[in-house]
Parts: C-alpha cells; structure tokens; sequence
C-alpha cells in the first residue's frame, strides 16, 4: 500500500541505490503526523448519465485500489488494472477500519451499456478463502501499462520485494519486472484467460525503478517512458527517459532494448552520460497517447510539486520529442488544496493519466489516485476512515 509515494517530490517511492538521494526528496514533500476529521460514510459516487465516463463504485468486495491503468479489449470491453486494493467480504462498508488490502495487483472490466452508462465489474480472486493478488502466486506485482501486439496482450508488472527493516518508512524494494503474456482474452471472465510470464528483469538496470510506465505501440516497436534515477560519481540523471523494444522481440526482450541518447541515436546498453531524459515529469505512471485530431501526442502525468496538486500535459510531434513545455489541465485537485473539506496534511496524490479510449472531441478523460503518508495499518488512519482517498478519480479535462 506504501508503495505509492514519492518520485521527484510527490509520487511512488522507489527503494534506490543511493537512499541519501531519496530522502532529501522525501522530506521536502511529506509531513509526518496528522490530526485529521472523521468523515466515515458509504463511498458514493454520482453516474454520468448517458456519457459512458469512468467511475469506480465500491462493488464485488473492492473497496479501493491504486494506480488504474486501462486498454479496450474489443468493440465493447476495457481492462482496467488497479494496484494494492483494500478489499472487504461485507456489502456497503462505511469505511476500511478492518479491512484487508490485496499487495500486487486487481483488474475489472468495463463496459458502456445500451444507454452509453458506464458499468465495471471488479474480479477478485481468491485462494483458500482469502482475496489474493490476480497475478504471481507467491509475489508481490505492480501494474504497469497495458498493450497489445498481435493480437496477444502484455501487462508489465513491477516485483516488489519487503525489505522488513523496521527503521524505515518504505520497506520495500523494486527487485524485477515481468510481462504477463495473454494470447487469448476473449473470454468474458478474466480467470479463464490463460497467461505465463515474460521475465525483463535480466534486460533492466537497477536505476530504471519503473520501466513500463507508459506504453505506446508504433511502428513496429513498443516504446516505454521508464523513471530512471541514476546517482552515482557525482552525476544525477533524473527523469523520464525513452526505452523501446522490437515487436518481432517481445517474447525474447533480452538485448533487444533500446535506449533514446541525447546525440538522438538509439543504444543498446544504457550509459547514463548519454541516455535523454526526454520528459523532466520524473513520474512512475503516466500516459503517452496520439490525438489524431491534433497530429500531436500527448503526455499526461500529475506533477510532482506540492504533494501532486495539478495535472498537466505536453504536446510532441514524436515519441522522441521535443516535448512542449508543461500545461496545467484542469483545476488544482483537491484532496491536497487546503481550502477543500477533501484535504488532509497527510496527503498526497500520483498516478495521472489519460485513457483514451474515453475521449471526446477536445476533452481529454484523466484519472489520478490519492494516498496518505500516515501508516495504513494503523486502523484508526485517515485513510481507512475515508472511502473516497485511496480509489481513482475521474475527470473529463478540456485543453
């Protein structure tokens, strides 16, 4: 549940080699107690009638979950992918005092109804009768952003390894990434669709802390914006740099990574005295998507100041860049705006991002999460009292 804090000032924490390097992030942007309100009532969310946008109601034992990646199956269906859920047998909770919470990853699927009505229906797994993670057995995995290649869909996932040492506040660390390979998804039920496991993990160094962060099919590559922190030698690369991968490579990804230089060649090996930060959002989630209306891509992400309180965007004509300067998209987000009844110090919001396959005309369809930095199993936590932190929230955005 932890995992969601901090990047360059705001969002995941990422257990990096250089933990001095992190802390001076750290402690610009996280207070550490909280005197917060009770605010303990069912979470209920108001349906857009007859526009089909995304919401995410507390239903099929699902109480709130991280992250929200999404991609259109077909005609009809969108997987949506959450991280670390809270997750509760128990019908209308009014809160998540004594709930468990799933570590790794849960999915839905969505739909827009004969009345163009958004429905989503959480799929929960469980094992000996306790909700567990819908992937890895005996691991702890972290979505990342879904594609498609030939018909055959691929989600990355993020392994996360507990580090159980006492003293410190994220006692975690990233130890590897995967991509789940799914080559029939037609059946309706998730369950049935039968999956094994690409492993990256040889092909990442350990400084790229989330390397599928945004996932763009194009020209017979798949492209990823992974976070990569390097400090080490006195030289500190921060940001998001340009990773891609040969189509005709995906089931064998090991040295066939490429990685954007600032000469604007591409490498096999990742030196960081040349690699390109092409995008400063230094962010762990993000989305990269083509408006064909606008023959632009867009890049849509939470910023990383003052806790996560602004969305913004940039505009490309490539993948490589050069990017616009960032935009603000919308109004500050309130769950960190002090003069909002949402607000509490503890506060801190991630995980922005477009999902495209919402869109209309102009208006752009964005989701980001919000967390709390007070510990989550304390029961009496700012976050297990109140429903609406902790889940994605939607907005249509014009820009």
């Amino acid at each position: 549940m932890y995992h969601q804090i901090m990047e360059k000032s705001g969002n995941k924490l990422f257990a990096m080699t250089k933990k001095s390097f992190w802390l001076v992030l750290l402690l610009l942007i996280l207070p550490l107690s909280s005197c917060s309100t009770f605010l303990s009532e069912k979470y209920t969310v108001e349906t857009p009638k007859g526009q089909c946008l995304p919401v995410f109601p507390d239903n099929n034992g699902w109480y709130g979950g991280d992250g929200a990646y999404s991609i259109k199956l077909d005609g009809e269906r969108t997987l949506w992918l959450f991280g670390d859920t809270f997750v509760a047998n128990e019908k209308d909770k009014k809160d998540r005092v004594d709930m468990d919470a799933i570590l790794g990853t849960t999915l839905a699927i969505s739909t827009c109804s004969a009345n163009n009505e958004f429905k989503i229906q959480y799929y929960l797994k469980k094992k000996n009768e306790r909700f567990v993670s819908s992937f890895g057995e005996n691991e702890w995995l972290w979505p990342q952003d879904p594609f498609i290649v030939n018909n055959i869909l691929y989600i990355p996932l993020i392994a996360v390894t507990p580090t159980n040492k006492k003293d410190e506040l994220f006692n975690f660390k990233i130890t590897g990434h995967k991509l789940a390979r799914i080559k029939d998804f037609s059946a309706a039920d998730p369950y049935k669709w039968s999956m094994d496991y690409i492993d990256l993990t040889p092909a990442i160094p350990p400084e790229i802390a989330a390397f599928a962060t945004t996932s763009v099919v194009h020209d017979n590559y798949v492209y990823f914006y992974p976070f990569y922190a390097y400090s080490k030698d006195a030289m500190n690369v921060l940001g998001n740099i340009l990773a891609r991968i040969p189509v005709s490579r995906l089931d064998k990804p090991v040295g066939a990574i490429e990685y954007f230089t600032k000469d604007g060649t591409w490498q096999n090996n990742l030196n960081p005295a040349r690699v390109k930060a092409v995008l400063n959002a230094c962010v762990s989630e993000l989305s990269v998507r083509y408006h064909a209306a606008d023959k632009k891509w867009i890049a849509v992400y939470l910023s990383t100041q003052n806790k996560g309180d602004k969305l913004l965007y940039q505009f490309a004509d490539a993948l490589e860049g050069p990017w616009s300067e960032p935009k603000v998209l919308g109004v500050t987000v309130p769950e960190v705006d002090p003069n909002s009844p949402l607000y509490d110090k503890n506060n801190f919001c991630y995980a922005g991002k477009e999902h495209i396959e919402f869109a209309r005309n102009k208006n752009l369809i964005v989701t980001y999460v919000c967390n709390s930095a007070e510990d989550m199993q304390n029961r009496t936590s700012f976050i297990r009292r109140n429903l609406f932190l902790y889940r994605p929230v939607a907005r249509e955005i014009s820009y």
